[in-house]
């Protein structure tokens, strides 16, 4: 089979760890039997630099055009908020989620065994095992929402962020939970505010009745605040978190610490037609850019999610995650989560090593 991928190398550490990803693809397609076409596309600060906005014209076409998206990583002090928003890195990403239809976002976190001794937690939370899918609604909520700046006469300015929801929003971002739980242990926890904001209560409602659907799924209403505080006191209790765009932002950068390194973690964002994209969650840590000192391993096992579900190939992306786990079971650590008296080894050399591993 040949499949056809977008590269969105990006800003900072975004090419180098793209350039490891893509010879551990070549390296599954050697083994398996694949091909891949690969189309360079220009997106973030760099798009900024070259072209004088983030998101150039024809961008999601050409995203379009391929089977999947695949991105390192954008943004940097360089294209600040002080930058206008056309030439803004996050803007561009923003962009591309809406115009790709990409409202669910999944992110695994996973504490792989030869980390265990990484996790922050106590000792016999991380040996309850920690495997959770965080399901987070996208292109909704209040990132999306209407914004007004005006003066008052006795307050200075004053701001408002329009937190929006519908019930189709909630729907299909609830029933995507609802599907990857059947994949997994059956277990969906949805999470919301409905004791304080109008949103979560419809939020609420329209869960209980998706939840009617699935009789087979256990499921919880958890209140945001809580559910922060479960994830540090006992996150092996979830399976898959369900949660709307902001408060998902939060806990899925809190559910990543909780597994050791946030340079680990991979993510894929969905819709229902247009090519998925898949990246780290981590930023484009410009301070360490160009040095060969980046982690490419979020972004290799956001390969292997690209070719689990936008491929379908299941073995294959198999093969990558063991590579990763046993790369690391021999010992190999990149800077970020080396150990005291622990040597590191550069970008090139991790990708190298996942690669002999598979």
């Amino acid at each position: 089979m040949n499949y056809k991928i977008a590269l969105i190398r990006g800003d900072g550490i975004g090419p180098e760890i793209v350039n490891e990803t893509v010879k551990v693809i070549d390296k599954i397609g050697e083994r398996f039997g694949h091909t891949f076409e690969y189309v360079d596309v220009l997106l973030g600060g760099c798009a900024t630099d070259a072209v004088g906005v983030s998101y150039p014209d024809g961008t999601a076409e050409l995203c379009k055009s391929c089977d999947a998206v695949l991105l390192g990583a954008v943004g940097g002090p360089k294209w600040g908020s002080d930058k206008p928003a056309e030439q803004r890195p996050e803007t561009a990403l923003l962009a591309i989620r809406k115009d790709l239809g990409l409202y669910a976002n999944l992110r695994p976190a996973a504490l792989r065994p030869a980390l265990a001794d990484a996790c922050p937690l106590k000792r016999e939370t991380a040996e309850r095992g920690i495997d959770l899918l965080m399901v987070r609604e996208l292109t909704g909520g209040i990132y999306f929402g209407r914004r007004d700046r005006y003066e008052t006469p006795d307050r200075g300015v004053e701001c408002t962020d329009l937190m929006a929801y519908s019930e189709k929003e909630i729907e299909r971002i609830g029933r995507r939970a609802f599907e990857m739980a059947r994949l997994r242990r059956r277990k969906v926890s949805s999470v919301d505010k409905a004791n304080v904001l109008e949103t979560s209560r419809l939020w609420r409602a329209v869960m209980h009745r998706l939840a009617a659907e699935y009789p087979d799924v256990a499921y919880e209403d958890v209140l945001v605040d809580n559910c922060a505080m479960q994830l540090v006191r006992d996150p092996g209790q979830f399976d898959v978190v369900v949660t709307e765009n902001m408060f998902g932002d939060i806990l899925s950068d809190e559910a990543s610490m909780i597994t050791g390194s946030i340079g680990l973690l991979p993510s894929a964002s969905m819709g229902d037609g247009a090519p998925a994209l898949y990246e780290p969650i981590h930023g484009s840590a410009p301070d360490i850019a160009g040095q060969d000192k980046a982690n490419p391993i979020a972004t290799i096992l956001s390969a292997a999610m690209m070719f689990r579900y936008s491929f379908q190939l299941s073995a294959e992306a198999d093969a990558i995650e063991a590579a990763v786990d046993n790369a690391l079971a021999e010992g190999w650590r990149t800077a970020d989560i080396a150990g005291p008296g622990e040597a590191a080894v550069g970008t090139k050399k991790m990708g190298q090593v996942i690669r002999d591993n598979i």
